[in-house]
């Protein structure tokens, strides 16, 4: 097939749904005059990269027999300088001898080699990660290795990481055009058909960025919706995540069309009727009614189980801290459970709960006692609304918690940025009012003198989740705790009963203050 243009443009039809796959050339090749003798320009190039063209050509001429001259260029598969593309010139049109669709099959071929370089026997899709920032490099460097984790969190190989700095950041497509298409060339060259970028994305970004590369884009809220949809397994936490994958879905149904309408009967529905759109739309709304009032039921659910452990005095114990922080082999230890662990991101998602017999082979003074310990989902920095909007009725079980053990990676470079992201989403839910026991975990991969001052640093703990004889420490402290907490209790009480018991006109300023400040009133 031959399309003509003039020099106003050429029109291409929609070539989309041509060689698709594996990421390769496109089959096309583009030739075109330049009038004036100059060379390929940037705009060529571009067209090149973007189009995936097997070979662009400009003929140029400066009006004199003889003097026509030939410009020519290709992309590149990978290759140690880093180079996308080849342009060549040769002295006249007759110059250029060469078998294409020899020429054509055999860097195809190429291409072909540098994908199956850093394939993989099992089925995991390839992915560029990108980060597109203004930010410190080494708080992007930083947020880039969460991202990786992440992917590699969700069954995705990570091909290259890209951190782009620019001096202004693209509305449309937040990279810039040439990073674009540098871009999808490293696809092209490591055969990558997903591109996950380390910001959230707007619905109009993704929409170009992905029309232009014809590639998948997912961004970083995309990526843990996607962890947490495999690792739901109760009823509520499915329901959780369906709920947050169909709030983000909502407002990226684009792309309104009436071919696809459908006609209704009645006054007011004559015409082309719905919009797949709008029935897509009305549908994900319906959905989500129908999941936040299953939701709500469930957790009327909690509710009353929670009610029955206040009624019986128990305290309730709940371990918070950053993804990965070892809350679930901690919870396994304390009460002896088989939870899945494993050395990833969110490797639990469905909060746990186990009642916890206090010995005297762990408590110091006090007799045997039962506490009701909870092992809830892992916290991360920029956690997405959305998720943090479905999760609440999770998150409800930590408001009637008498103790929050916030549990820190001390071996995590990182492990300051998780102790804020914690605190933030703390205050974002209103428990910061809730006593809080700090616990630095994995002291043995970190030298014991630095543990020992870190630890006294922050008024911390330190133990091992996988060392049971380093939790003496640990011990004393939550006994510590939960006296303080039963002191206050008492005294509140104490405050509360001297208040009834006094006639309305003998109530004294000093003695209000003091129930205003327990929030009696």
């Amino acid at each position: 097939m031959v399309i003509v243009g003039d020099q106003r443009g050429i029109t291409i039809p929609d070539l989309s749904r041509d060689r698709i796959g594996i990421p390769r050339l496109r089959g096309v090749r583009l030739v075109h005059t330049h009038l004036r003798g100059e060379p390929l320009n940037e705009e060529d190039l571009t067209d090149l990269a973007l189009l995936r063209l097997d070979m662009i050509v400009a003929l140029t001429s400066d009006g004199k027999k003889g003097q026509e001259t030939i410009h020519y260029a290709h992309l590149l598969p990978d290759n140690p300088a880093k180079r996308v593309w080849e342009v060549e010139s040769s002295c006249s049109w007759n110059d250029l001898e060469i078998n294409f669709l020899k020429w054509v099959q055999s860097l195809e071929d190429q291409f072909q080699r540098g994908q199956r370089a850093i394939s993989t026997k099992s089925r995991k899709e390839k992915a560029i990660l990108i980060s597109v920032s203004r930010e410190n490099r080494d708080v992007l460097e930083n947020s880039m290795e969460e991202l990786r984790e992440l992917a590699e969190s969700s069954g995705v190989l990570v091909a290259e990481t890209i951190i782009q700095r620019p001096q202004t950041i693209s509305h449309s497509t937040l990279i810039g055009e040439g990073k674009l298409r540098e871009l999808l060339v490293k696809c092209m060259q490591l055969g990558v058909d997903l591109i996950i970028f380390d910001q959230n994305l707007t619905p109009g970004q993704m929409a170009s960025i992905s029309d232009l590369t014809e590639l998948r884009v997912i961004d970083r809220t995309q990526l843990i919706l996607d962890i947490f949809a495999q690792r739901a397994h109760t009823r509520d936490g499915k329901n959780q995540v369906e709920l947050a994958q169909l709030k983000y879905l909502l407002p990226r149904l684009a792309r309104k069309t009436l071919a696809l309408s459908r006609l209704t009967g009645g006054i007011g529905g004559r015409g082309p009727g719905e919009t797949k759109l709008e029935i897509d739309r009305r549908r994900v709304r319906e959905r989500i009614h129908l999941l936040e009032k299953e939701l709500e039921r469930l957790s009327l659910r909690r509710e009353q189980r929670r009610a029955l452990r206040k009624k019986a005095g128990i305290p309730i114990l709940s371990i918070i801290g950053y993804t990965n922080a070892g809350k679930s082999t901690l919870f396994n230890l304390l009460t002896k459970s088989r939870f899945s662990v494993e050395d990833k991101l969110f490797a639990t998602l469905d909060t746990a709960t186990r009642k916890l017999r206090l010995t005297k082979d762990l408590w110091v003074k006090r007799e045997p006692m039962d506490v009701v310990i909870t092992d809830t989902v892992g916290f991360i920095k920029d956690l997405p609304k959305d998720l943090l909007g479905a999760f609440r009725p999770t998150f409800d079980e930590l408001r009637e918690s008498d103790l929050l053990i916030h549990l820190v990676d001390i071996s995590s470079p990182r492990r300051q940025e998780h102790m804020e992201a914690v605190q933030k989403i703390l205050m974002e839910l209103g428990l910061e009012e809730i006593p809080l026991f700090l616990v630095f975990n994995k002291e043995d991969r970190m030298d014991q003198e630095e543990v020992r001052a870190l630890c006294k640093r922050y008024g911390a703990v330190s133990i091992s989740a996988l060392r049971p004889k380093s939790l003496s420490d640990f011990f004393m402290e939550l006994e510590r705790k939960l006296e303080e907490i039963y002191s206050s209790k008492m005294e509140d009480s104490k405050v509360l009963d001297d208040f009834c018991k006094i006639p309305n006109e003998d109530i004294s300023t000093e003695l209000l203050q003091q129930v205003d400040k327990r929030d009696w009133v």
